[in-house]
């Protein structure tokens, strides 16, 4: 049978791993929770190290086989590598909640049996998965299988969108500077910009900050997003993100009018 395009045939190794830990959920035990964080985990490490020692040919990239041996073996290495090389592949993926997530699948891993996690923090690990795996190989990998995991990843997906249309305006205004670090600067000063610059209003903003702070508890395991997320955060989201987009749209319509 052949493969079909936007499935290039060396994403299949983390595919099967990620499949595999959500498979794992289907029966809810403190063991298949344990077992399904760790799969999640391995199969990050190795969509990041695959992609990373594709071919030239296909990514672009300029890694020597021995800058690829020197962080290939240790996670944190592996993150700093992805972010020095493909960082524009990264999207709106946080690496510092993607290295929580890994240090949480050590302890479990590595601190006996007696262990667990919760089964949200299975779900979110596994629903920036696969954010990540689309990101680099270009095709979602696992749909949700209940109204649970459907909305959880509804409203990941509705705030990617709204930070990418965010700096997406940020950009066209000239806005999307780097801080004194070097590092880009973050969404919510993003949002403070646009808003300053007139095309965010302050009830916006507002909102966002609200949202926000409801997707770091969700993101940083501090709260179960079943409690939290509603079906009216992910429309408001999307409205948003909507809005955004039009008023960008005016903005280069003006700039072609007035070149």
């Amino acid at each position: 049978m052949n493969k079909s395009p936007t499935q290039p045939p060396w994403a299949s190794g983390s595919a099967e791993i990620l499949k595999h830990g959500l498979e794992l959920l289907k029966k809810d035990t403190d063991s298949n929770r344990r077992l399904a964080m760790i799969s999640i985990d391995n199969a990050v490490e190795l969509m990041i190290k695959t992609y990373l020692g594709l071919p030239k040919r296909v990514t672009g990239l300029q890694i020597t086989r021995n800058e690829y041996q020197d962080f290939a073996e240790n996670f944190t290495k592996l993150l700093d590598a992805l972010e020095k090389y493909a960082n524009a592949k990264l999207g709106v993926i946080d690496l510092g909640e993607i290295e929580w997530y890994h240090r949480l699948r050590n302890q479990l891993y590595h601190q006996g049996n007696g262990l667990t996690v919760e089964r949200d923090k299975v779900e979110v690990y596994a629903e920036l998965a696969n954010i990540l795996f689309e990101n680099l190989f270009g095709f979602r990998l696992v749909e949700p299988d209940n109204n649970d995991t459907a909305l959880l990843g509804d409203f990941i997906q509705a705030w990617v969108n709204l930070e990418t249309a965010m700096y997406d305006v940020a950009s066209a205004i000239n806005a999307r500077d780097s801080t004194k670090s070097g590092k880009a600067i973050m969404p919510l000063r993003v949002a403070e910009i646009l808003t300053k610059a007139g095309y965010m209003s302050l009830a916006e903003l507002s909102e966002i900050h609200q949202l926000r702070q409801v997707r770091n508890e969700v993101v940083h395991g501090t709260a179960n997003y079943r409690d939290l997320i509603n079906p009216e955060m992910v429309k408001r989201l999307y409205f948003i993100t909507q809005e955004l987009q039009k008023r960008l749209q005016s903005h280069l319509d003006k700039m072609a009018a007035n070149p």
